[in-house]
């Protein structure tokens, strides 16, 4: 499968963005820390390819085989599941089930979900109101005949078992399962609680009295905003039937790439350079990540975590176009670089927009278009408007949506966090 393209050639200009003087500049540089980071090593950016690894030596005895193991056993055992996270390991695990199903996956029926479970997150926050809410949407099956709709799993996210909110939410939703499992709660909930931490922590200490079946490692050297493509990501994924080899394949791709690929065809130093030094030289500290398509809105949120609370002193906003094209406006997008976040094939057949009786929306005029075909006019536009308005763009383009792009799209952004980071912190020095 081939790699995702970045295109930077919309923030190439000597008015308004970089020039290709400066990049060449600055590759010399970016070669000296892509080494020091290959030879540092960072948890995260080996983990994908350790993983599949340790799967083809041990198959069920390797860390990714407990997970498949465990993930294929509760498709039969359970209907819904709670993710309790937080931070970057909440969003990049919703990242993954709203760009990979179902818009309305939770809204299916069992069948219609191929018998994989309803998934809902929290943890990541103190609101009392969405908590209850979700307690009693997961007590309205306690009176189903089936066993299996009436049960619930719990996956809880923490690596040193010390998070306040989750430990907090753990306080509500661990005896909210004990009631509904009643008489059967000692065969079940060791079996249904799922802690992903390290070891020692909190949450180990609680789910070994609880005497639970599986715990998932997790390193804490690995930060909570890298660790998408641990078993606090790659569990709730399988849970949801969705490809973790290929996940994990195009991270580790992406991981190959960077680690060989010269600095004109690498996609992780091209996107550091240009987003480096669009801030240092035109003082550009808004990054917007603007995604076509819904799927990928809660992907951007993920992104948006992991610059906030990188040091890199930027602003980052993810925008739905063309939903949010108020924040795109020309008059707004002083001191922003816009970053396209595409998708060119879609999952549907495209819907075209037809003929209607009486043309009361003015619309027949396009009746034979495709909605595609207007979305990449739509980004055209946006583009050259953009451009009008002095702002530099970048477009990151993915074929399509699937489980070995968004491996790669995750690593990416993740390898080029760390990166830009280390380059603002030699540049203080």
């Amino acid at each position: 499968m081939g790699l995702i393209q970045f295109d930077f050639s919309g923030a190439v200009d000597a008015d308004y963005g970089v020039t290709e003087a400066q990049i060449a500049d600055l590759a010399p540089k970016l070669l000296d820390l892509r080494q020091q980071i290959v030879d540092v090593a960072p948890p995260f950016a080996s983990l994908p390819r350790e993983l599949l690894d340790g799967y083809t030596e041990l198959r069920d005895d390797s860390p990714l085989g407990q997970i498949f193991r465990v993930a294929n056993r509760l498709h039969d055992e359970v209907d819904a599941v709670v993710v309790l996270a937080g931070g970057g390991a909440y969003r990049g695990t919703q990242a993954l089930r709203d760009a990979c199903c179902d818009p309305y996956h939770n809204e299916l029926s069992r069948g219609g979900r191929g018998s994989k479970p309803r998934m809902y997150f929290t943890g990541n926050d103190l609101d009392n109101d969405a908590s209850s809410a979700l307690l009693h949407r997961l007590g309205r099956d306690l009176t189903a005949i089936d066993p299996v709709v009436r049960r619930w799993a719990m996956v809880v996210i923490d690596p040193a078992g010390e998070t306040r909110e989750r430990a907090l939410a753990l306080r509500q939703f661990l005896p909210a399962m004990e009631e509904s499992l009643a008489a059967d709660v000692a065969q079940w909930l060791p079996e249904l609680l799922l802690p992903v931490t390290d070891q020692p922590s909190k949450l180990r200490d609680l789910a070994q009295a609880i005497g639970c079946k599986e715990i998932f490692p997790i390193p804490a050297a690995i930060d909570e905003r890298f660790n998408v493509l641990s078993a606090a990501g790659v569990l709730p994924a399988a849970m949801l039937g969705l490809d973790c080899v290929q996940l994990l394949e195009g991270a580790a791709a992406m991981d190959e790439h960077f680690k060989t690929a010269p600095p004109e065809t690498n996609l992780v130093l091209q996107y550091v350079a240009i987003h480096h030094l669009l801030q240092t030289q035109r003082g550009i500290d808004r990054r917007v990540m603007n995604v076509w398509g819904s799927a990928l809105e809660t992907f951007g949120l993920w992104h948006d975590q992991l610059l906030a609370d990188s040091g890199n002193q930027m602003l980052p906003l993810t925008t739905v176009s063309p939903r949010d094209g108020h924040h795109l406006d020309p008059a707004n997008l002083q001191g922003k670089v816009v970053n396209h976040l595409i998708v060119h094939q879609h999952r549907a057949d495209p819907w075209q927009v037809g003929q209607s009786d009486g043309d009361h929306d003015g619309l027949n005029a396009l009746s034979d278009r495709k909605l595609p075909d207007l979305m990449t006019e739509a980004i055209a536009d946006t583009d050259a408007a953009m451009h009008a308005a002095g702002c530099p763009t970048t477009q990151l383009r993915m074929r399509e949506i699937d489980t070995h792009t968004l491996g790669q799209l995750f690593q990416m952004l993740m390898l080029a966090t760390t990166v830009e980071s280390q380059l603002q912190r030699d540049a203080s020095i």
